[in-house]
């Protein structure tokens, strides 16, 4: 008895070391801050608070692993057979069975407390500056800013050179979009997600922050951003070929610095639908159609159709020598504005401007040797547009 009480002293004494040893090498900022294996703290209350979160259980469960796991090695070298330990023999105790149920019960409270804390705080979306809703589809983002009356596409700016590797990949290699989504920080931002298709999830990682698109419904997010910054996520729920091409990049500002950025989007966006008007009166010419529309066909086309236009057999018809290409122009200019159901063919009517939609059907019955002569006008758009409402 005297031994074993002996060994017991020496092994809380051994389990209170290396617990303290552990936690101090964990709690480091060597290793909070410059892992790559740890989470990192983000830029918002919501990603401390599950940083903090994360980390707490992180050292309940290296204790509960030091003490068991010690006593356990030291049982089996302390009661080696080699040293002629003989099993004891014993029948059950209650006070024993009471402990070891007792005790975990405790420790998950003492998880759950703060873990339900944080879901609460997660999920508190009311009194909120700005709202902002967002929708998925195959393989864009659409973001909203409600009472701004400003809404655009943020799409892919990776080339298909790089994508091929003809080129160097640069440092944002399919993290990079051709419009971000600017946000004031020290400002709490209230995200409405939705979908248009197909189930995406919009993730940003450094704001804790990843929610659900589902088609048909709306989830709600919030975040708050502490540091101005560019902030970079991407879908993080398989949403078909191109899902690995669906980023997302959030451009945080100062309040005054994004104060005059949506001032002067708005500004941007009068000029272009006044473009817009203006050139329903004009008459483009090919080689100008052409030029604009293999722009917007490698942009928003050429990951389903391909660059040459030859598809993807069994998944995406081909546009060169295809009957739509060739067939009738107001066929081909309905499926392009409209889409197909059933199919994975997206309608682009709101998706892209008049001019920008004829200049793609131009340049898809024109390119790859299709040569029908055919110049799809803006203001043939705008009938088209007219006739379907």
């Amino acid at each position: 008895m005297d031994n074993f009480e002996g060994g017991y002293v020496r092994l809380s004494k051994l389990t209170i070391k290396l617990i303290a040893f552990v936690l101090g090498i964990v709690s480091t900022p060597l290793f909070a801050q410059q892992s790559t294996l740890n989470m990192t703290e983000g830029v918002t209350g919501i990603s401390n608070t599950v940083y903090n979160l994360h980390m707490t259980i992180l050292y309940i469960c290296i204790a509960i692993a030091v003490i068991v796991f010690g006593i356990m090695f030291w049982s089996l070298y302390r009661h080696r057979k080699s040293k002629g330990a003989v099993a004891a023999k014993f029948h059950e105790s209650t006070t024993v069975e009471i402990i070891w149920t007792a005790i975990p019960i405790v420790i998950l409270i003492a998880m759950a407390i703060p873990s339900t804390q944080a879901l609460i705080l997660m999920e508190d979306t009311t009194e909120a500056d700005i709202t902002i809703q967002i929708t998925g589809s195959q393989w864009k983002w659409h973001y909203r800013y409600f009472d701004h009356d400003l809404e655009f596409y943020s799409r892919l700016t990776t080339s298909q050179a790089e994508i091929n590797n003809e080129i160097e990949k640069q440092p944002h290699y399919l993290k990079e979009v051709d419009h971000p989504l600017v946000l004031p920080i020290n400002k709490k931002i209230r995200f409405l997600v939705t979908a248009d298709d197909v189930i995406h999830s919009w993730w940003v990682p450094a704001f804790a922050v990843k929610k659900d698109a589902n088609p048909g419904f709306i989830n709600e997010a919030w975040t708050k951003i502490d540091t101005a910054g560019t902030y970079r996520g991407q879908c993080a729920e398989l949403c078909g070929k191109d899902h690995g091409f669906m980023p997302i990049v959030v451009t945080a500002l100062e309040p005054e610095a994004f104060d005059a950025w949506l001032a002067q989007a708005k500004v941007t966006a009068k000029q272009q639908l006044q473009a817009e008007q203006q050139s329903l009166t004009k008459t483009m010419d090919m080689p100008t159609m052409m030029t604009l529309g293999e722009t917007v066909y490698n942009r928003t086309c050429a990951a389903c159709h391909q660059v040459g236009g030859q598809g993807i057999p069994g998944a995406f018809p081909a546009l060169k020598n295809s009957p739509v290409a060739l067939g009738d122009v107001n066929k081909h200019i309905t499926i392009v504005l409209q889409g197909v159901s059933g199919t994975a063919m997206a309608a682009f009517a709101k998706q892209l401007t008049k001019q920008e939609l004829a200049a793609v059907i131009t340049y898809e019955r024109n390119a790859w040797e299709n040569n029908t002569g055919d110049i799809v006008q803006p203001a043939q758009i705008d009938t088209a547009l007219t006739n379907s409402n």
